[in-house]
């Protein structure tokens, strides 16, 4: 069932409760977008756990105890966005969440974003093409932290708010009924 709201979560009420928001979901669901929509109206940072779990420049892996400290630092602050597939980092900033969005979206529609987004920052033809193929086994991996049952249970599991979202229609709904309930700064930022 997908645009679900739990835990007394409905458009209405949860823009009020949304201080520190986590969008989670395959590779090419629209994580970086929708947070960065979020970011910008809400007037929050933006935090991607690609720039955490990476190296600029995707050169490698980030050492795990550098990657931690640096998650730790962004979420310490009162509101923010961050939006990433990867379950351990997930694991570490689930407690400071205040609403958990899973953008539960069909791989194939994800494999086609990719496809006309095309590789991101500097990586290669061959980084793209794995993350094609890993964005492929999203609901096949068992087991593992960055995958669908994964995804599925940090969901569940989740005692605040929480919304899934399965089309790009229902976030598009989503993104508009927080704009009718907020008003707009002389900025155009949602309050």
């Amino acid at each position: 069932m997908c645009n679900l709201y739990r835990n007394g979560s409905t458009h209405e009420n949860m823009r009020r409760l949304m201080d520190r928001i986590f969008i989670m979901g395959n590779g090419g669901s629209g994580k970086t977008w929708l947070a960065t929509q979020l970011a910008h109206g809400l007037q929050y940072s933006a935090h991607h756990l690609d720039d955490f779990h990476w190296m600029p420049n995707f050169a490698g892996e980030r050492p795990r105890d550098e990657r931690d400290r640096l998650v730790a630092r962004a979420v310490d602050s009162s509101s923010w966005v961050m939006e990433g597939i990867y379950g351990s980092i997930i694991r570490q900033v689930l407690p400071r969440v205040t609403t958990l969005i899973w953008l539960d979206i069909s791989d194939d529609e994800c494999i086609s974003n990719l496809l006309q987004r095309g590789q991101t920052g500097d990586g290669t033809e061959e980084q793209f093409e794995e993350l094609l193929e890993y964005t492929r086994g999203y609901r096949l991996r068992k087991n593992h932290l960055n995958s669908f049952d994964a995804h599925e249970r940090f969901f569940e599991e989740h005692p605040l708010q929480k919304l899934r979202l399965c089309s790009r229609s229902e976030v598009g709904a989503f993104l508009r009924s927080l704009e009718g309930g907020a008003k707009r700064t002389s900025e155009g930022a949602l309050r």
